[in-house]
């Protein structure tokens, strides 16, 4: 962190770690998109392992000194660890790639914004961490924008439940990354590139069995030409660039600041989905992306 007695060095800071974190978002935005456009190219449990398989790849080349300095602290937690990368990476983004052969990458964005109440609620279930009168509203008007964007825009639709199937997965995949995120409060005092590196590698392993279920189902679709540049994008943007630029940012301006950055997501992967996807930005859109955001600008406001 830059020392308080240098303003200016510390305002370059600042200004350098907003353009990380947007950075960041940015990139865990269009993955949204990347999803979307794997459909066809590539299956959802492949793109997954393949995925994984090249984080690890080259968080081995870039971060191996990280590892071998908190290589015993590592391998004493290793079940922790495998447990979180399973869930937290691999299960999460197999529903995230599944979601989106049946719903859209506005829509995916936009409850992907949930996940900070998501978060809220599982640091209460877990710790019985104080939640605030306010909290708990915002915590409601974010779940009612996710309801407003699984029905589509149509409230009469959860009567019928006549609710996308793919909205639903996103939402349970959100879920899980929320109990990654709560998860994190028990990880070893390691560095985050070391952590990083074991998570990915968890995620690879706990992928194969998923391409193995892929495959028994007769659904496993090797990649395209396509399909193989989808897995270089998301290796390189989502799970590799994203990570690093993250930590970063963290390390200039805190986690604290640097969480509220996240929020960015929704709104970088609407605007992506419409650029090039070519997908409609419907007013009932506008309406949940609004109640996602000011949910989660209440809880921020009513934190304890």
């Amino acid at each position: 962190m830059t020392s308080e007695a240098d303003p200016a060095a510390q305002r370059k800071a600042e200004w350098r770690a907003y353009l990380l974190l947007a950075m960041t978002a940015l990139c865990w935005g269009g993955n949204a998109v990347f999803g979307r456009l794997a459909v066809g190219e590539i299956s959802p449990m492949v793109l997954v392992s393949l995925r994984w398989l090249g984080a690890l790849s080259l968080m081995l080349v870039f971060a191996s000194g990280h590892i071998r300095r908190d290589w015993t602290l590592l391998r004493a937690n290793w079940v922790f660890l495998s447990a979180m990368g399973a869930l937290g990476f691999a299960c999460f983004n197999a529903l995230f790639y599944i979601s989106a052969h049946s719903t859209t990458a506005v829509n995916i964005g936009i409850i992907q914004g949930s996940i900070p109440v998501f978060v809220i609620i599982g640091v209460f279930v877990v710790y019985r961490t104080k939640v605030t009168l306010l909290q708990s509203v915002g915590v409601l008007v974010t779940l009612l924008g996710v309801t407003v964007v699984g029905a589509g825009g149509n409230l009469a639709n959860l009567a019928s439940m006549a609710v996308n199937h793919g909205d639903l997965l996103m939402v349970a995949a959100c879920a899980l990354y929320a109990g990654y995120t709560v998860g994190l409060r028990k990880r070893p005092a390691v560095s985050a590139l070391g952590l990083f590196t074991i998570l990915a590698a968890s995620a690879f392993v706990a992928s194969l069995p998923l391409v193995a279920i892929e495959a028994s189902l007769g659904q496993l679709q090797w990649p395209t030409t396509t399909g193989w540049i989808i897995v270089l994008l998301v290796t390189l943007f989502p799970s590799f660039l994203a990570q690093v630029f993250f930590i970063q940012g963290v390390e200039l301006i805190g986690p604290s600041r640097a969480g509220v950055f996240v929020n960015l997501v929704p709104v970088f992967a609407s605007i992506l989905a419409v650029v090039f996807l070519r997908e409609n930005f419907e007013l009932f859109h506008a309406v949940a992306l609004g109640l996602v955001l000011g949910g989660i600008w209440i809880s921020e406001r009513g934190k304890a």
